[in-house]
């Protein structure tokens, strides 16, 4: 009889990081400094690699797109963590709730996705590399990168619908910072077992396959090393899988640590501060780790800024 009195949500409440109203201006100063830095970075990397024809190879077109799908995945996240620093909580109405959720659900399943296939380039890369422009020609390349869109954007429909198709009840209180699935699913009146299964299925399939993929790539990166006669050649060569590795490491220890630990273990203030890591933060690293110590990118840029500087100077 009770259930029957509920109040069916229409809007989420975002409550945001902290209740400190001291920290909501430094932590808006600092967030809009991460989130300008993040689109600078990724678009300037996209600009980067479409300009100079050097650029235009297997790897950096994998690149390409990781950079695009930070720069969407930090725009998703980033403007309501402002907005809700900004005004202390903020109010986001049930169907923008869903399509912050899906569209945050494409970018992040998407990734890991192309994280593998960027995996597997650099196998190819280093196994077969004299046949590595036949064999990850343009058609296969554009082939791993629409497949990669295409489960992320599956495995999206299927968690957002799920989600979005139990019943929210009375209480519209969101005690995190954007509508992620724990604390959405802590306000459920429905029953959410059977729901839980398949949306917990799903992601720690999306998480644990590509992680499988990428441990085979670098296992057989390693064996196709290791038959290298030259020491040089071997650290040479490992070299050019360090930037992956390290983008590979950030992203998926995070997601582990997120979401496959169990549950009785969780803390919601800990997990706060691991989810600002991966949708903030590490969208921010990611052109960092793959410009610091690499050469190509580092002499497109001078050639970029070389360039600029003459037809200023005409």
């Amino acid at each position: 009889m009770a259930k029957n009195n509920l109040t069916t949500v229409t809007e989420f409440i975002l409550m945001g990081f902290t209740d400190r109203p001291k920290l909501e201006v430094p932590l808006f100063v600092v967030f809009l400094s991460f989130y300008l830095v993040t689109l600078l970075g990724n678009m300037g990397m996209v600009v980067l690699i479409q300009a100079d024809v050097k650029l235009h190879t297997p790897m950096y077109f994998f690149l390409c797109h990781l950079s695009l799908l930070d720069a969407c995945y930090s725009s998703v996240i980033t403007p309501q963590i402002l907005a809700t620093l900004a005004t202390g909580k903020t109010a986001i109405s049930y169907s923008c709730c869903a399509a912050q959720f899906f569209f945050f659900t494409i970018c992040a399943s998407t990734e890991c996705f192309l994280l593998a296939v960027m995996a597997y380039d650099r196998y190819v890369a280093i196994s077969n590399s004299l046949l590595y422009t036949v064999v990850m020609n343009p058609r296969i390349c554009w082939s791993l990168v629409a497949g990669a869109y295409v489960c992320g954007m599956s495995g999206a429909i299927l968690r957002t619908t799920c989600t979005f198709t139990l019943s929210f009840c009375d209480n519209n209180q969101i005690n995190f910072f954007f509508c992620d699935l724990p604390p959405l699913l802590k306000l459920t009146c429905s029953d959410t077992i059977n729901i839980e299964i398949v949306i917990v299925f799903f992601g720690n399939f999306v998480i644990l396959v590509n992680a499988l993929v990428i441990l085979i790539s670098y296992l057989l990166i390693i064996k196709a090393i290791l038959r290298m006669k030259s020491s040089g050649g071997r650290a040479k060569t490992f070299s050019t899988c360090v930037s992956h590795l390290t983008a590979v490491t950030l992203l998926f220890g995070t997601l582990i640590f997120m979401y496959l630990r169990s549950s009785s273990g969780k803390s919601l203030e800990e997990d706060k501060v691991v989810s600002v890591f991966y949708t903030v933060v590490i969208p921010m690293l990611n052109p960092l780790i793959y410009s610091l110590r690499n050469k190509d990118v580092k002499a497109a840029f001078k050639n970029i800024t070389r360039r600029f500087q003459v037809s200023q100077s005409m």
